[in-house]
């Protein structure tokens, strides 16, 4: 005698193979970080971050648990797996704020970045190796100006996730935001001095093998033609800024 499931148990089990496929899908990379897009929409301002706000919305957590479950070596894409791993850190990075630690001072770096560790597609890893050993082999210099560690120093945070099919368009004004940002980088034209944002001495080598040198990759960002030609010459000599780790937004206890 042929057995039949209950409807109702049919759909229940219908819908957990469907969350399944979702979660591990290629073609629902973009879906995946819309959530998330949808709450920095709501929390960040010019790059103020409402950590609070954030802290308090659960599909925020629903998203770190999304993240858990993902397998974005499955995307067909290199756009579809650099978005998810963007995002990924940005998502840390504010989970290791929420979660009361700080790159404020020396300690409080070490143990953000380097001895706290999170789950993310199904590996343990802390915010230093998800940059140096799975973001920066992409071989993509402007991920510098995507990635953000909460800190007043670091590019602003996009009011939105990084998604496959607007990925090029976001790198190209991150890295123009960035590099025409006063506080963030200024040229003297008189002393022919770049004041550069320390990033630029922490990945000198990404952006030397990317163009031959570290004024070279700024010359093609900067709106000034007269900077850019100089740059290009390499005629400034270089600053690097001290770098601010106070906090990029605001945290209620």
């Amino acid at each position: 005698m042929r057995k039949f499931i209950p409807f109702s148990l049919f759909c229940i089990l219908s819908l957990g193979f469907s969350s399944s496929l979702i979660a591990e899908s290629p073609l629902a990379s973009d879906q995946l970080h819309e959530p998330f897009s949808q709450l920095l929409a709501e929390t960040v301002d010019n790059g103020h971050v409402d950590y609070s706000k954030i802290k308090g919305d659960v599909r925020f957590g629903n998203y770190l648990k999304a993240l858990q479950q993902t397998r974005p070596e499955n995307y067909a894409t290199q756009e579809e797996k650099l978005a998810f791993w963007i995002n990924a850190y940005n998502a840390l990075a504010i989970k290791g704020i929420i979660d009361g630690l700080s790159p404020s001072s020396f300690f409080g770096r070490v143990s953000y970045f380097k001895t706290t560790d999170y789950e993310v597609a199904g590996k343990s890893i802390n915010l230093y190796d998800l940059e140096r050993d799975i973001i920066i082999p992409f071989d993509e210099p402007r991920i510098h100006f995507a990635i953000v560690c909460a800190s007043y120093s670091c590019p602003k945070l996009r009011a939105e996730a990084y998604l496959a099919d607007t990925l090029e368009a976001q790198l190209e004004d991150n890295a123009i935001d960035f590099l025409n940002d006063p506080v963030k980088n200024s040229f003297d034209v008189k002393k022919k001095r770049a004041n550069l944002s320390k990033i630029f001495d922490w990945f000198e080598k990404d952006f030397k093998s990317h163009s031959g040198s570290v004024q070279k990759y700024v010359a093609q960002f900067v709106k000034d033609n007269g900077i850019k030609s100089a740059l290009m010459n390499e005629d400034y000599k270089v600053k690097h800024l001290k770098y601010q780790w106070t906090l990029n937004g605001s945290l209620d206890n």
